[in-house]
């Protein structure tokens, strides 16, 4: 039985071909116990968490909690903040640790590899407060300019760096990365959305300050993610959202705020998504990881490679631990025009700057055509999505 059995969308057909999906580092698919996991909630379960006493109240705090409990198992981690995604996760930071920590004439150090989620909220946060924002290059190799980052960090308070690039798959130095980062005395975040698909990281080995991931390039559902912080971090942290459940009391003179994650989770939370993550966590136990990053990773070279023989150029290099993401452009096929006919024959690529429009300026493009491959996808629809490829520059270009 293939792992693609699980996965019920898969098996539809796009203008009358097999759907073959290869948008995975935009968002996963999801396998049908996800699903039935969320419809079994809705239908059984429903009500909000924590407070109330009766049956469905309880089992809804159960199913959002177990989520929290399979996180920093997953994680190794201590505490995980439960937001909408790697976007809010990453503001949470932004606010929350920020707003309470950085003083006018503080340096945050980013790198023109991010996502526009590491750079906007650091932007507002400058033009509020008169903090210094510091780039790290990328180098032709498409890697992080590592000298240049070493003295980037002289009176750094906070390095914000993605773990993999959305557009070129190259995983950075992360464990030298946060090693130099906490010898300056600076705290580091780490955006992981692109990595936890693939890379089941420890936590407490990985020793970064702050963690940002989302659910749903991991074959949860979207909407949910989390936020990983290390106790010492966690405790200078202020809420930046107020309202119900975060607080112990509140009176017409002033309120206290609970001291768990809850602190930070104001409202009614994702609870049927965060019972749909659990689904996706305990269906991911049993698959090896690491097997399937390899395998996939293998593909992305291939396709990297035949690319590249039909005339393309690849942006990426694909080497032992980079994600299975390949980007590339033709020389005289637009490259939504080229998407376009990619779907025609039921291939799902996405074309744009990817959120990550420095990177690209960098790159001296406007955006790519990215294929990305995930646990589901094999090399026969590598090769068919080749074969597409060299039908299309056969009769367009």
């Amino acid at each position: 039985m293939s792992l693609k059995d699980d996965f019920p969308i898969l098996s539809r057909e796009v203008n009358g071909h097999p759907l073959i999906y290869l948008d995975n580092a935009a968002t996963t698919q999801k396998p049908q116990v996800v699903i039935d996991a969320i419809s079994q909630y809705y239908s059984n379960s429903n009500a909000n968490v924590h407070r109330a006493v009766h049956t469905l109240a309880g089992e809804a705090t159960e199913g959002y909690e177990n989520c929290r409990r399979w996180i920093k198992s997953w994680f190794n981690a201590e505490k995980a903040i439960l937001t909408s995604g790697t976007t809010e996760a990453i503001n949470l930071v932004a606010y929350g640790w920020g707003r309470a920590n950085l003083q006018p004439g503080d340096v945050i150090v980013l790198t023109e590899m991010e996502h526009h989620s590491d750079i906007v909220p650091w932007q507002i946060l400058s033009e509020e407060r008169g903090i210094e924002i510091r780039y790290v290059p990328v180098l032709d190799d498409f890697t992080l300019d590592m000298d240049a980052y070493a003295v980037s960090l002289e009176n750094a308070k906070l390095v914000c760096v993605v773990h993999t690039s959305n557009v070129l798959g190259v995983r950075n130095s992360v464990d030298e990365l946060i090693s130099l980062a906490h010898k300056a005395g600076a705290k580091i975040l780490i955006d992981a959305a692109q990595a936890v698909p693939h890379d089941k990281i420890d936590f407490e080995l990985f020793n970064a300050d702050f963690m940002a991931f989302s659910a749903h390039k991991m074959c949860g559902p979207t909407g949910i993610g989390a936020l990983l912080v290390k106790s010492d971090a966690f405790e200078q942290m202020q809420p930046f959202m107020g309202g119900g459940d975060m607080i112990e009391s509140v009176t017409t003179s002033g309120s206290t705020y609970q001291t768990n994650e809850h602190k930070f989770e104001a409202g009614t939370p994702k609870i049927a998504e965060a019972v749909g993550w659990s689904a996706a966590f305990e269906w991911m136990s049993a698959i090896d990881l690491p097997a399937h990053h390899e395998r996939l990773l293998n593909i992305a070279k291939w396709t990297a490679d035949q690319l590249r023989e039909i005339g393309c150029t690849v942006y990426g290099r694909h080497q032992s631990g980079d994600a299975a993401v390949v980007s590339f452009l033709h020389p005289t096929i637009h490259s939504e025009d080229f998407a376009r006919f990619l779907d025609a024959k039921g291939f799902a690529v996405r074309t744009g700057h990817h959120c990550a429009q420095p990177l690209l300026n960098r790159l001296g493009i406007t955006g790519t055509i990215r294929a990305s491959f995930y646990l589901y996808n094999t090399q026969d629809e590598a090769e068919k999505f080749i074969s597409t490829v060299r039908y299309i520059v056969g009769k367009f270009a």
